[in-house]
């Protein structure tokens, strides 16, 4: 079940959250960063913010957040999370197909992924399953802990399609 998410989720989803971020592989944010502020990130700055729920455990999250201002405010952009006991279920798929439902019931025309890490090919697999095209490469984007400055992409899915 996918439900807009809310402190005790996000609580109860930390351990996962701060193992991403601490592992440095797909997420360009502060590996230090706290509970509270990784709320803050994640669940109070963009417009909505979603838990995929099973048995009582929080599998992943999302969230989803304008892209840019103004003109081009009709294009949104979201982050996916999902627990490592969790990946190879389906769940990321659930939660980008939610997104895109929501994002449409929310005016959106377009999403757009801003630096998909080169390296995370189960996720560019999947967004290309989904119908994202890369559409820009940023040379030596990414600091990996083990493959050193790699390229991330772009990604962008027009939604009315």
């Amino acid at each position: 079940m996918i439900t807009e998410i809310t402190k005790q989720d996000f609580v109860l989803f930390w351990p996962t959250f701060e193992s991403i971020i601490k592992a440095q592989q797909t997420y360009a944010f502060d590996p230090d960063m706290t509970l509270e502020q990784a709320y803050h990130l994640w669940c109070e700055t963009p417009l909505k913010a979603f838990a995929f729920k099973a048995n009582g455990a929080i599998l992943g999250t999302y969230y989803l957040k304008a892209n840019a201002m103004g003109p081009s405010s009709h294009i949104c952009n979201c982050g996916y999370m999902v627990s490592e006991a969790a990946r190879g279920q389906g769940i990321a798929q659930k939660l980008c197909e939610h997104s895109q439902r929501v994002a449409q019931s929310l005016g959106f025309k377009a999403m757009q992924f801003n630096s998909v890490v080169s390296s995370n090919e189960g996720a560019i697999r999947l967004w290309k399953k989904l119908g994202y095209d890369i559409i820009g490469t940023i040379p030596k984007a990414y600091k990996h802990p083990q493959l050193g400055y790699i390229d991330s992409f772009i990604m962008h899915k027009l939604l009315d399609e």
